[in-house]
């Protein structure tokens, strides 16, 4: 969605409109995407930064 779509003005009137933008609003907010926890480390220091460059050397070499 366009952010710039936020920002306009709408004029909602009557009670069908009412029930449309809300039964719209409801579905949006059931159908969020689901979060999937991801673990993560900080590297700290050349020497873990080297290391971690090794690895990920090794498993491209291995992907192709």
């Amino acid at each position: 969605m366009a952010t710039s779509s936020i920002t306009k003005n709408f004029i909602i009137s009557g009670q069908k409109q009412v029930e449309m933008f809300v039964d719209a609003i409801e579905a949006s907010a059931n159908n969020r995407p689901v979060r999937t926890p991801v673990s993560a480390r900080q590297i700290k220091g050349e020497a873990e930064l080297r290391k971690f460059m090794e690895k990920r050397k090794k498993m491209d070499v291995s992907q192709r």
